[in-house]
């Protein structure tokens, strides 16, 4: 079983006047539909952490873009948003997860315990964004962008422009996340006179492949791992859907 969650109160900084909220926060579905075919009752199945995580993505990447938004006035908006893409990667939300021990607290079924889900870089960063969205329903927006800024005051602090890893090392990190294989890119088509070439390339991963435009190899290979991203994002969701137990 997790360790007190009044404990974890104290290595949030944050009181919770709703304590029921951050118990459905650090509960996985597998802890839930353990619950539920042990005969703890279909209100068990209402404890898991999906709907505040979805809430949580959004209050996070709101947060993470105010801030950014402050430090750097000058930015450009596509500086802007290759911090934010890092700063919101599942690799970085585990990370910042383990600096709170997340992984401690969570509520997960034993089936999960076994395969190491304490561990998991994807299932760690659901659960802080659950966490996000339970103080965001707990207190509003301020707090919750308080909390954000304690959690991530290092990496706001290292993050500029020039710094921020590119949609490659996103798209690699992020299937890494999710145990696929790295992606590959090739040049398609090339276009256009010499002074004006247009390349194509298609970036190929395990479960997918796009396409995508630029004046260089380099500028395509970037468009076609941002589309990747979007593409595996939504990938990722619709199996999550999928796998969740039929009531």
């Amino acid at each position: 079983m997790p360790k007190s969650l009044a404990n974890f109160e104290q290595i949030l900084g944050y009181k919770f006047q709703n304590p029921a909220l951050l118990e459905r926060a650090v509960t996985h579905r597998s802890w839930a539909f353990e619950k539920v075919a042990l005969g703890a009752g279909e209100e068990a199945r209402n404890l898991q952490n999906e709907s505040l995580e979805f809430v949580g993505d959004s209050v996070l990447g709101l947060a993470v873009a105010e801030q950014l938004y402050n430090l750097h006035p000058k930015a450009s908006e596509g500086d802007l948003t290759l911090m934010k893409h890092r700063l919101v990667s599942t690799v970085m939300l585990a990370k910042v997860s383990k600096i709170i021990c997340l992984g401690d607290y969570m509520r997960v079924g034993r089936g999960e315990e076994k395969t190491g889900g304490r561990r998991k870089e994807a299932l760690l960063a659901d659960t802080l964004e659950a966490v996000i969205g339970a103080i965001f329903f707990d207190s509003g927006y301020v707090p919750a962008l308080a909390f954000v800024c304690r959690l991530y005051a290092e990496q706001f602090r290292v993050a500029t422009p020039k710094s921020s890893l590119d949609y490659k090392t996103l798209l690699q990190e992020t299937l890494q996340a999710e145990r696929l294989s790295a992606p590959s890119y090739s040049v398609i088509k090339i276009d256009g006179p010499p002074h004006e070439r247009q390349f194509l390339v298609e970036a190929v991963w395990e479960t997918g492949a796009v396409r995508g435009k630029g004046t260089s190899i380099k500028a395509a290979e970037m468009m076609a791992a941002n589309l990747a991203l979007q593409k595996l994002k939504k990938e990722i969701g619709n199996n999550k859907t999928s796998r969740q137990p039929a009531a």
